[in-house]
């Protein structure tokens, strides 16, 4: 059962925490948002657009194809009057040509096919002004199959359930292909790196079993029925040796690449 992101159930399922610190960081190291002007495209529940507008930038635009994450994002970041929202594709945003500074697409491409990676970008360089840049973060299949631990917990995914190898290897795509279809976009001066980005600080293991359960804000879980969820909390807790009470950092590892229009 894949997850259906038009479903207004799950309008608050990637609205339910803040940005870390460390991508902060990662991002005002590699552009200047101070008076930007940005766009978050794929912007789900608008966890990144509210911290881009956070980070200085005068006006950020999130797009998102599913109304039903649009009316999350909304709710999200209320009261913050820099932040607009429009429904659109990756592919066809619907924005004027060379708007922005800065284009922010996370967590997008894997929702892309290999086919569509090349237009993604085209649809970015289009809305980006002249020494713009695109910043894309997304998981590689080498960040994703990484094996589990205390300090990727989601490794253990793959260990209990194998069968999700093949559906998360299918979609995602390799570093060269991001690489090979940004420079046939037009981009230049790209960069690349390595980014082990918090996702969550829990009080106590009980509340990580809870979020899980709930499917909260992790899609591939979505191919899992309930048993299995529960099998795969019990396996996790079993293999990284959290007690209910124990407090921990979840993290994954992400590639980000930092590409720029001339």
């Amino acid at each position: 059962m894949t997850m259906d992101f038009h479903d207004s159930k799950h309008s608050n399922s990637y609205a339910s925490r803040a940005a870390n610190v460390g991508w902060r960081q990662l991002i005002t190291d590699k552009v200047d948002l101070k008076g930007a002007k940005a766009v978050d495209i794929g912007c789900g529940g608008g966890i990144y657009t509210k911290a881009l507008a956070e980070l200085g930038t005068a006006e950020v635009t999130g797009i998102d194809f599913s109304q039903a994450m649009l009316d999350g994002a909304a709710v999200y970041c209320s009261g913050i009057e820099n932040i607009h929202f429009h429904q659109g594709h990756a592919l066809q945003t619907g924005l004027a040509d060379g708007g922005f500074d800065v284009v922010l697409e996370r967590a997008l491409i894997h929702h892309l096919s290999a086919d569509q990676l090349t237009d993604c970008f085209c649809e970015a360089y289009r809305v980006l002004d002249q020494g713009g840049t695109l910043l894309v973060q997304d998981r590689t299949p080498d960040d994703c199959l990484l094996a589990g631990g205390r300090e990727h917990l989601r490794g253990y995914f793959f260990e209990r359930f194998p069968k999700l190898i093949e559906k998360e290897a299918a979609r995602r795509h390799s570093s060269s292909a991001v690489c090979n279809a940004l420079a046939e976009a037009g981009f230049v001066e790209q960069e690349q790196m390595l980014l082990w980005e918090t996702r969550e600080m829990y009080i106590k293991f009980s509340d990580f079993r809870s979020d899980l359960l709930k499917r909260t804000g992790r899609t591939l879980l979505h191919e899992l029925n309930d048993k299995e969820l529960i099998e795969l909390a019990d396996f996790i807790q079993q293999r990284s040796g959290y007690r209910n009470e124990d407090a921990f950092e979840e993290k994954d590892r992400w590639t980000v690449w930092v590409a720029r229009k001339h």
